[in-house]
């Protein structure tokens, strides 16, 4: 209850404790309390330093009245409070100042070139303490998922990975064994079906953002990028980031690794073969990589698909895909 002045539980129940006798010891409150003579007596010798207790001759104490010993520290911290709220304000105009006074190169820094953008997509991932978010396109620039070499470095060190793929990425030949091998490291990944750029975000400091794409750059020039350092157009990008994540797919490992045992059934509600397929199609992966995956045949997956749908009474595979995540199929 008075932790909000500073004092610690022990001491206030000292001193709750002193208010309801005359004058008392060390040993007595500490008996009545059950609590260690030692952490007694120097709860007192703080009630003292803050007077709410007075020495009553020898080794007895006496509680100082609490209108008149509460309401003075009550007054301190009030007092406190408000010169606290008028150093907020000055620290704030000294930060305005000092933003306004730094150029726009100490801003943003144009990186030109697939050398100089690899070296400062490391970077950025080297600075990140926390987290580290991520927008995933195809084609790429400088690094390809699964060559990535500081994200285990980063992940050492406990940075949160938090990547949305674009869902063409999920057609790059080998990306279904990266997007594996990622989860089980602990990343977690999302799919949209489009993404308005390509972005790394470290922390809340820094962002990597890619102008031009490789098929974009006219022959002759090479590809470059912006490195922003905190700044609104960054806070802005990061509000970009969380808003795409909210409405992404999660991608989950159950629906990509372990083996299963493969027999074709028809049932009347899909099998554990089934709810994996569901689940690697509305990750966005496509037919013929979910085949490869669950070592299936391309008619085989078909048909069970249209086992899947002749069961939710649907005649395309949207109506399907909804269906399933409507009732947990997937």
């Amino acid at each position: 209850m008075l932790g909000a002045l500073g004092l610690a539980p022990d001491e206030e129940a000292v001193y709750r404790a002193l208010l309801g006798r005359p004058s008392a010891t060390a040993m007595l409150l500490a008996d009545a309390l059950e609590l260690p003579e030692g952490v007694v007596e120097k709860s007192l010798a703080h009630l003292v330093e803050w007077g709410l207790a007075l020495r009553s001759g020898g080794e007895a104490f006496v509680a100082a009245p609490p209108a008149m010993a509460l309401g003075a520290l009550i007054t301190e911290r009030r007092d406190g409070l408000r010169m606290a709220e008028q150093a907020l304000v000055t620290f704030a105009e000294e930060h305005r100042a000092a933003v306004a006074g730094r150029s726009i190169n100490d801003l943003i820094e144009v990186v030109t070139g697939v050398d100089a953008i690899r070296l400062r997509f490391q970077q950025v991932q080297q600075a990140a303490r926390r987290e580290i978010r991520n927008f995933v396109t195809a084609p790429y620039i400088a690094v390809r998922p699964g060559q990535n070499s500081q994200e285990d470095a980063a992940a050492r060190r406990g940075v949160r990975f938090r990547v949305v793929l674009e869902r063409p990425v999920l057609a790059e030949p080998d990306i279904v064994a990266e997007v594996v091998d990622s989860l089980s490291r602990g990343v977690e990944l999302r799919v949209v079906d489009s993404l308005p750029m390509k972005l790394i975000l470290a922390d809340d400091d820094l962002a990597l953002v890619p102008i031009s794409a490789p098929l974009a750059t006219p022959p002759g020039s090479e590809p470059g990028a912006v490195l922003l350092h905190r700044s609104g157009l960054l806070a802005a990008l990061e509000a970009l980031f969380e808003t795409v994540w909210q409405r992404a797919y999660p991608l989950e490992l159950s629906a990509f690794g372990g083996e299963l045992p493969y027999a074709e059934q028809e049932g009347d509600e899909p099998t554990e073969l089934d709810r994996r397929i569901l689940a690697l199609l509305l990750s966005g992966l496509t037919d013929q990589a979910v085949a490869t995956q669950l070592d299936l045949s391309l008619r085989t997956l078909q048909r069970r698909l249209r086992h899947l749908m002749d069961l939710a009474g649907v005649e395309s595979r949207m109506q399907l895909g909804w269906h399933a995540s409507r009732h947990g199929w997937a």
